[in-house]
């Protein structure tokens, strides 16, 4: 049985690149990928650059939050389509309740309110929000 050595690609300086507005993904053996990623140690890893917009293809609205965004609810959590990657992300900047399929968003990173940590965040696009 062949063990492959695992490398990880970092998940911070990931969100760090999307917050300098310099998003990417990676390409690994034709499949596209976006950190963490687990891949072998001898695979080459392409890095690409992620569309400034996306499209939001589904979201859910959360009233009852998890500890770490407590302060943030209620928000909404959308999957949208980033060219050749999909990422999961809360939406901010527009009324949880006003989010609607076919949304145009750029995405970034922002800290949660109730404790700090880092999350994907997607914006209406065009629009300038720290929040």
């Amino acid at each position: 049985m062949s063990v492959e050595i695992a490398r990880e690609t970092g998940y911070d300086a990931w969100l760090d690149a999307l917050e300098a507005g310099e998003g990417y993904y990676l390409r690994c053996d034709g499949r596209t990928l976006v950190p963490p990623a687990m891949t072998g140690a001898a695979t080459a890893l392409e890095r690409e650059p992620l569309p400034e917009t996306g499209t939001v293809e589904s979201k859910t609205i959360i009233r009852v939050p998890h500890p770490d965004f407590g302060a943030d609810t209620p928000d909404a959590i959308a999957i949208a389509e980033f060219g050749p990657v999909t990422l999961t992300g809360q939406i901010t900047g527009i009324d949880p309740d006003a989010v609607e399929t076919g949304l145009e968003v750029a995405v970034t990173a922002l800290e949660t309110e109730t404790s700090g940590k880092r999350f994907v965040a997607f914006r209406p696009a065009g629009e300038v929000s720290d929040r």
